[in-house]
């Protein structure tokens, strides 16, 4: 069976948010996904993080690009570091490999949205296909900073 998950994240990926402003912004996002219907299947974390750790759109990504010369990066070298790092990553300052150039791992050009965070609210097998700008912005404001969705196929 397959998992659909959806991850809002701080749009900073070293910032973290006080425990209280975490514990409204997660009651938001429950209730923004369907996730306090008593017949639904989604689940809710709320997971902080010592390091910046990859929030990517798993089966849903297919294309990852460079910043600087626009080349399609290769899949197996972004599988690697990002198995190299499952703990998470103490810097995101990285070299592509199709041009040397450097650059920071969120600067990457995703062709499904990926990010880094310190700070995740995922919501397993949502009721909805992902939050509008308006419920971004009422889920930034319980938080204390904007924030950004990621849209997983596991």
């Amino acid at each position: 069976m397959s998992d659909d998950v959806l991850s809002v994240i701080p749009t900073d990926p070293y910032w973290q948010p006080e425990p209280s402003a975490a514990d409204r912004a997660g009651a938001l996002v429950t209730a923004m996904t369907g996730g306090l219907a008593a017949d639904t299947d989604a689940e809710i974390e709320v997971d902080w993080y010592d390091a910046p750790t990859v929030v990517d759109s798993a089966q849903n990504l297919e294309r990852i690009g460079c910043p600087v010369c626009r080349a399609s990066i290769d899949r197996e070298w972004w599988e690697d570091l990002v198995e190299a790092h499952e703990d998470g990553f103490p810097t995101l300052d990285v070299s592509v490999p199709c041009c040397g150039a450097a650059t920071t791992l969120d600067r990457l050009d995703y062709d499904r949205p990926c990010g880094f965070a310190r700070f995740e609210i995922a919501v397993w097998n949502p009721e909805t296909d992902g939050l509008g700008d308006e419920e971004l912005a009422a889920v930034a404001e319980a938080l204390g900073h904007p924030v950004r969705q990621i849209r997983a196929h596991i």
